[in-house]
Order: structure tokens, then C-alpha cells, then sequence
């Protein structure tokens, strides 16, 4: 027992003194050292005057007095009411990500120790370097190369919900260009460090979504020809990034179009527009694969989740018919949704590739990052798990009373993931295996998460040309089985 204690106690010790070592500090965490590097790399674009966040947290005097609430948030770490709004689960799947803002084990217990220890402010010498808060830092993938503007409506408070279209959006570009990741962003009259009437992100906002895309249009206005989708705008929504071989063509001549805005009432009389910010590849670019595609896998069918009941569970299946690789996974559920998961089975292989908490306030895309992003042959089945609580330990549920079905509305539900696919050949599937292998220095006793065929080669070295006979026979027997 008495060892028991012992273990115990040097286990606590351990706990509360890495921090300080791991920050580089002998005897204490303080603000400029330590606490402030974190806020300005994954807090301060919202959190600063004129953000979008309910208070700025820039300088010791701001941030001091919400220390205990920063400790608290920050300790959520991937379910819905965490900061920064990240919530890829450490420690399952791939963890590799682009503009990954998420904090690690020792930033999140350094920022408790520092409030549980008076926050003590430190050196001001030793402070980083202020960042600069212009215009171009709302634009988290990047300031665009190009941006639209809606125009401006005005939603008055406590008025209904408003769905129609804007009116559309001349791209007025010489050529047509590839685009490389696109951001849609709200620009209103809110002043979010005010008194608010809601404590949610959508308090700071009057456009709920925007299902659009670009079309041509004849000398009456009206579309000519299929629309050109492009990724639905939410609430809390962050830049959509496409693979760097596999671009989205822009035309030029062509509108921005949309007949599906959802406006809502946030409480007080606002005036708002959307930019749209697209940031191209170079003049020239040729994608090498086929255009990055926008999958929408999911059941919305058959939802049933039931009353007074947390831990339920919503499954979807579907089968690749052509290689596939996964560029981002974007969950989308509604307020009884906790988290989804995102499986690959692959004959006897079955591989989690990621797994995320969900906010409906911040919808969140999240971009793998290039030698993380799934590889998968055709023949493997994709597998999603929704996770739902339908019951009072869910503050985001009105009436947790109640059976709740399909439907668009926040009070029904949605089960579905919005990730970005490209597909490819045979030739170019193992050309990527063969990157991913010499990029990563992978040897034949490694593992690598979601590219269950990555290691064939050298676990059994042939020829090149036999090489892609046997996968392509491997995938042949997948298919067949």
C-alpha cells in the first residue's frame, strides 16, 4: 500500500513539474514565456479587437482574468464547447493535419498550472513579437488571390428565418485558373467584445449556410448549363483546402451563384456580406489527377435516435470503386451529435483512420496533411460512425424527451461526411505509394495508418513490373471476395 502511495504521489509530481520542464522554465510558467506563444499561434485570430471572439486576448491585462475560464476550455480538448474549436482525438488515427491549431498534453497543462499558480506574468522582454491584426489574418488557409463579394443584406432582430438566393457574382478573371483552397467569411456590423444576446458563435452571425456554385449564365440571367459545385459555407467554418495535385477549375466569365441562404435573426438588427477568397495555383498548373470531388457519404434516411437516451449510434457504408485518396474528412451531424468516426476495411484490415468531436456551432473541414492523407485501392469499404446523445447531459438538445428523425433543420438531424476525394489510376495509386514510402523512409517492419497497401513492396521486394501486377491482382481479389 505504502509503494501503492508512493507511485501515486511521484505520478502527481511528474504531472505538475513537466510543464515547467517541458516549457523551459526551472520553477514557474508564466505569461510571456509560455502562455502567450500559444495564444497568439491558436487563439488571438479570433481573440483580438474587431474578432470574432467575445474578448480579446492579446495582452497579460486581457487575458489574466479569464485564466480559470481558458483553463477550463482549453481542457474540453475534442467535444463540443472547446477552444480553440479542434477536435481531432489525440491518440487514434492519423494526427497529421494542415493548419492544425489544436494545443498539445504539455501546452494544455501548462496553461492550468500557470492559472492555478496566481498567473504570474513574467519578463515583458521576453515576450514574442506582437503579431499584426489587419484584414488578411480572417483568412486562415491565406489571403486570397481573389474575392467575391455578396451583397449586403439585413436580417432585424427577432424576425423569422429567411431561405432564397443572392444575387449573383461576376468571377472577373482574364483566364481560367486552378484553385487551390477556397474560404468563405462573414463581414457584418456585430461588435462581438459588446454585450451579447447569445453565447454561441452563431450570436456573432446572420448567415447560417450557403449551398453554392459557379455557372454560366445566358443574357437573361439564367443559369446555362450544370452548376460547378463548390463547398457549402456554415457557421464557424473554416478554409476548404484541396490537394495540390488536384485543383478546382474557376472560369472565368462564369457567376457565383446560389439560391440556398439560410439567414437567421442573432438578436439585434444586423447588416452583413459574405467575401469569398480563393487562392489559385500558379499560371499554368496542370492537375495531375482528376478534380478533387466532394463526397457526401452518409445515411439520412434512416435516422432514429431515441428519446431520454445518450449513446446511440449511426452507422453509413460505402465501397470505392476507383483508388482513393482521402484529401479531408468533414463531419456533419446536428445538435444530438457528439463525434464520428472514420473507418477503412480493407480485406482483413479494419483501420481507424480518424475520429473528431463535433460542435455545431463550429463546423469544421480537416485537411490531412499531404503525406498523412489516406491511400486506399478500390474495393475498400468506408465505414462512418455517428455518435448521438439524445439525452439531458447534452445542453444542445432542446427536448431530449423527444424521438428525433432526418431533416435540414438544427432541431432534426443530419449524418453525413462532406470530405474532399480525388481518385486515381493504377499507375498513379502506386506512384503515390511509392512517395508516401520514400517521403516517410518507411521500412518493410513499419506501420502507416490508411495505406494498408504501402508496405507490399517491401515486405516481399520484386521487380517493379511485377510489383504492379500482384497489387493490381490484390485489388482484383478484393473486388471478387
Amino acid at each position: 500500500m505504502k509503494i501503492m502511495k508512493l507511485t501515486r504521489l511521484l505520478g502527481l509530481l511528474v504531472a505538475f513539474t513537466a510543464p515547467a520542464a517541458l516549457f523551459g522554465q526551472a520553477d514557474q510558467i508564466t505569461f510571456h514565456e509560455d502562455i502567450e506563444p500559444i495564444l497568439q499561434r491558436s487563439c488571438q485570430g479570433c481573440h483580438r479587437d474587431g474578432g470574432v471572439g467575445p474578448m480579446p486576448l492579446v495582452s497579460f491585462d486581457q487575458v489574466a482574468p479569464f485564466a480559470g475560464l481558458i483553463e477550463y476550455k482549453t481542457a474540453i480538448r475534442d467535444r463540443a464547447g472547446a477552444m480553440p474549436p479542434w477536435y481531432v482525438e489525440k491518440g487514434i488515427g492519423i494526427q497529421e493535419f494542415k493548419n492544425d491549431v489544436s494545443l498539445s498534453d504539455a501546452e494544455i497543462a501548462a496553461i492550468s498550472q500557470w492559472a492555478r499558480s496566481g498567473t504570474p506574468e513574467g519578463d515583458p522582454a521576453n515576450a514574442p513579437t506582437p503579431l499584426v491584426f489587419d484584414d488578411s489574418i480572417k483568412w486562415t488557409a491565406g489571403e486570397p488571390d481573389l474575392i467575391l463579394s455578396s451583397n449586403e443584406v439585413t436580417k432585424l432582430s427577432g424576425t423569422a428565418d429567411w431561405w432564397g438566393e443572392i444575387d449573383s457574382m461576376l468571377v472577373d478573371i482574364p483566364e481560367d485558373r486552378w484553385v487551390k483552397s477556397v474560404e468563405v467569411v462573414e463581414v457584418n456590423d456585430v461588435n462581438n467584445q459588446a454585450a451579447k444576446s447569445s453565447d454561441t458563435v452563431g450570436g456573432a452571425y446572420i448567415f447560417h449556410h450557403m449551398i453554392w456554385g459557379t455557372a454560366s449564365l445566358d443574357e437573361n440571367g439564367n443559369r446555362a448549363g450544370r452548376s460547378l459545385a463548390w463547398p457549402v459555407h456554415e457557421v464557424g467554418r473554416n478554409a476548404d483546402i484541396f490537394d495540390d495535385d488536384a485543383g478546382r477549375l474557376l472560369t472565368a466569365g462564369s457567376y457565383l451563384v446560389s439560391d440556398s441562404v439560410h439567414l437567421h435573426s442573432n438578436g439585434r438588427d444586423t447588416t452583413a456580406h459574405l467575401e469569398i477568397g480563393f487562392r489559385f495555383h500558379p499560371i499554368g498548373y496542370k492537375p495531375k489527377f482528376k478534380d478533387a470531388f466532394f463526397n457526401a457519404q452518409g445515411n439520412g434516411v434512416d435516422i432514429s435516435i431515441r428519446g431520454d437516451e445518450k449513446d446511440q449510434e449511426l452507422h453509413a457504408y460505402t465501397t470505392l470503386a476507383e483508388h482513393t485518396k482521402i484529401s479531408t474528412f468533414e463531419p456533419h451531424l446536428h445538435a444530438p451529435g457528439e463525434r464520428m468516426c472514420l473507418e477503412a476495411i480493407w480485406g482483413y484490415s479494419v483501420e481507424t483512420l480518424s475520429c473528431v468531436g463535433y460542435d455545431h456551432n463550429w463546423v469544421r473541414g480537416y485537411a490531412y496533411a499531404d503525406d498523412s492523407a489516406p491511400l486506399l485501392p478500390k474495393g475498400t469499404i468506408l465505414h462512418i460512425v455517428g455518435y448521438m446523445n439524445n439525452s439531458d447531459t447534452n445542453p444542445n438538445v432542446p427536448d431530449p424527451r423527444n424521438w428525433q428523425g432526418s431533416g435540414n433543420r438544427s432541431v432534426t438531424n443530419m449524418f453525413i461526411d462532406l470530405g474532399i476525394r480525388v481518385t486515381m489510376t493504377d499507375e498513379q495509386f502506386f506512384e503515390e505509394m511509392e512517395k508516401r514510402r520514400q517521403n516517410l523512409n518507411l521500412g518493410p517492419n513499419d506501420h502507416v495508418v490508411g495505406c494498408p497497401l504501402c508496405l507490399v513492396p517491401l515486405v516481399q521486394p520484386i521487380d517493379s513490373a511485377s510489383v504492379s501486377q500482384s497489387l493490381t491482382n490484390d485489388v482484383a481479389l478484393q473486388e471478387a471476395n
